[in-house]
């Protein structure tokens, strides 16, 4: 029934939209599990909470047979105008650099691993123990995280901060 339903791609957007949707698509007929929902937003370039997850699965999920998918049909529109809108976007790089100077106050540019894993535990939105073991592994592969310093002349590169040890 699903795969009957027509979806008219009537620009640049919608096809982005559609193609990344269509990669989590195992069935063929236009619909994605709701747990593939955050998946594809990432893919995106979204950067959405669990909340914001949450609030587009419930704007999409297929109705009536209580199925846990979500048709392209509802998705495609509703998605395209939160990119419309810039909604879920990452951060500026100045945002983060001022995020990670509330997390280095004494501006060594080091955090340790465990500073990092309580603060993504038990502040904001908490982090999932997978979250948590991927973005350390991220971390580590790449051991220093470079930011332009939004203040400094020249637009230099500054070395952020580490994760230690490395």
């Amino acid at each position: 029934m699903e795969d009957i339903i027509p979806v008219n791609i009537n620009n640049d957007l919608e096809r982005r939209v559609a193609d990344a949707f269509l990669i989590f698509d195992i069935h063929g007929n236009k619909t994605i599990d709701v747990r593939e929902v955050g998946t594809v937003l990432r893919f995106l370039g979204c950067v959405p909470t669990e909340q914001e997850i949450n609030e587009v699965i419930q704007a999409t999920e297929m109705e009536g047979d209580n199925s846990g998918s979500v048709h392209l049909n509802k998705f495609l529109p509703h998605v395209c105008q939160l990119l419309a809108e810039r909604k879920m976007e990452p951060a500026s790089p100045e945002k983060l650099f001022e995020a990670f100077k509330v997390l280095d106050p004494e501006g060594k540019g080091i955090i340790s691993k465990e500073y990092m894993v309580k603060m993504m535990i038990e502040e904001g939105e908490p982090f999932t123990e997978e979250e948590l073991e991927e973005m350390m592994t991220i971390a580590i592969q790449i051991k220093v995280l470079l930011f332009c310093d939004p203040g400094s002349e020249g637009n230099r590169l500054k070395f952020l901060f580490r994760i230690s040890p490395f």
